[in-house]
């Protein structure tokens, strides 16, 4: 791989196999793990919530961890997924992000920074780092009289095969 080229660590697409086969295990996930050292009471399902959300390889929204963990605890309903999710978000355990599909999606707020490209035919969002990019936004910040302090980049593209296809 070309090294000026962003660096992806992870493809994913709603409804692939986007979650570890293992969630009801008891082992601990590392959001139970936040939510336990930020205080938060860990009800049974808040558990099975934190549990589908870490072992997701994808980006849910509330719908698709409600039916990961509906299959999991059939006791789990909507509103207890929508009130769980907005716990953890405000506790900055998860984050949300808005894929212009209509939805919150969301994922563990990531120990390592990353950025998003989001394949508008497919849905598929892949997750990348480019280093070049990194210091381009704080080089940018920096003329416009600024010291970056935080972002988010969301790129939206198609697949080269489409121009071929025109």
């Amino acid at each position: 791989m070309d090294s000026a080229l962003p660096r992806p660590f992870a493809r994913t697409k709603i409804g692939e196999d986007n979650e570890d086969p293992d969630v009801s295990a008891s082992k601990t996930s590392s959001i139970e793990e936040a939510c336990i050292k930020s205080g938060m009471r860990m009800t049974g399902q808040r558990r099975v919530i934190a549990r589908v959300l870490g072992t997701s390889r994808d980006h849910p929204d509330v719908e698709e961890l409600y039916k990961r963990a509906s299959a999991i605890d059939d006791k789990i309903s909507m509103s207890t997924v929508y009130r769980t999710v907005r716990l953890f978000e405000d506790a900055g355990i998860i984050e949300s992000h808005d894929f212009r599909d209509g939805r919150a999606r969301y994922e563990q707020v990531p120990g390592e920074h990353h950025d998003h490209l989001i394949n508008l035919r497919t849905g598929k969002v892949v997750e990348f780092r480019s280093e070049e990019i990194e210091k381009l936004q704080v080089e940018v910040a920096r003329r416009l009289g600024f010291r970056l302090v935080d972002h988010r980049l969301e790129l939206y593209a198609l697949p080269l095969d489409d121009d071929k296809k025109s």
